[in-house]
């Protein structure tokens, strides 16, 4: 049986999450009644931390803005972990809304480093060079990213505020499977309650996160970053492309990311090589069409366009143009 003292602890981790959480709230997640979840919110005021109680329908306690979290020791493996880690988060776009927070952190720790640590740390960030660009700042609010969190761990719904990609805004009910980064973007994905369709949303169109009463049990076998790359896949843009491609799945993926097509592969028939080329069906969406002639080139493999015609013509004109280069002769004296 939990002691009360866990059960506080308990009660200000699920505070230290974010938002507000309501008595029936807390009492389901520490198991004890509304008048026990008073009584550790008393305990947690008396060793001054500054929980304050919320009033109005969806009323209930949160902790105050501002407070800090207590100091934090570290070692110098772990001082000098932190700090690469959060070089490596900012270049990743790895980034709450507060996108100063990875400096001031970082200027935080170096403060306190011993002579000998920073010497060292400013020769690993003297001589560190990085072959990638920055990634995409599309940076979620910190709040949003914890209530969440806090959500796809104890598989609780969550109410959501989004703004779509046209500005559309609307309140959605969601159950989450699971949180994504990709290419510098955060995701969710999870069920869409009031529709009853799988979705993923952007974290940084979420305004607002709100936890719900009850529970749900996600799918068996889930794959959140698998969801959210078909999802990517099939977004809806200006053109969708069918395909026929000869080879393999490997082969189609090298070009052909699952974050970009879904490849449709045929069941092999009895007694035959599974990683046999064959062909596969491939579609994708694309805003612009130019970029797949060359993706298709490179490929290498032989291929059958079976929408949209525009497509042909981009794929003529870049054999016309090779092939107008290719026989282009040499000039004289080079």
């Amino acid at each position: 049986m939990a002691r009360p003292t866990s059960r506080v602890l308990s009660l200000l981790e699920l505070l230290q999450s974010g938002g507000i959480r309501t008595v029936a709230e807390l009492a389901d997640r520490l198991g004890v009644d509304g008048r026990t979840v008073r009584r550790y919110v008393d305990h947690l005021v008396d060793l001054d931390i500054p929980v304050e109680a919320v009033r109005g329908r969806y009323g209930g306690y949160r902790l105050a803005p501002g407070y800090r979290l207590p100091p934090l020791m570290l070692n110098d493996d772990e001082a000098l972990a932190v700090l690469l880690g959060l070089v490596a988060g900012r270049r990743a776009g790895l980034l709450t809304a507060t996108d100063t927070a990875s400096e001031t952190a970082a200027a935080k720790i170096r403060r306190v480093l011993p002579e000998r640590l920073t010497r060292r740390l400013d020769a690993v960030m003297e001589s560190l060079a990085f072959t990638a660009p920055p990634g995409e700042s599309a940076t979620p609010e910190t709040g949003v990213l914890l209530a969440i969190a806090d959500a796809v761990r104890h598989r609780r719904p969550i109410s959501i505020r989004y703004t779509a990609r046209d500005g559309r805004r609307s309140e959605r009910t969601l159950h989450p499977y699971g949180i994504v980064t990709h290419t510098g973007r955060w995701y969710v994905t999870g069920t869409d309650f009031e529709i009853g369709q799988d979705r993923t949303f952007r974290l940084d169109r979420i305004a607002d996160a709100r936890t719900l009463p009850g529970s749900f049990e996600p799918p068996a076998g889930l794959d959140p970053a698998q969801r959210v790359l078909s999802a990517l896949a099939k977004a809806a843009y200006r053109h969708e492309v069918t395909l026929r491609i000869h080879g393999t799945v490997e082969q189609i993926r090298a070009r052909f990311p699952a974050s970009v097509a879904s490849v449709e592969e045929p069941a092999p028939a009895e007694g035959t090589d599974p990683h046999i080329e064959r062909w596969l069906h491939v579609e994708l969406r694309a805003e612009q069409l130019d970029w797949l002639p060359p993706v298709l080139a490179s490929l290498d493999r032989p291929f059958v366009i079976e929408r949209p015609d525009e497509l042909r013509d981009h794929v003529i004109a870049l054999a016309d143009r090779l092939t107008a280069s290719a026989r282009r002769a040499p000039l004289a004296g080079r």
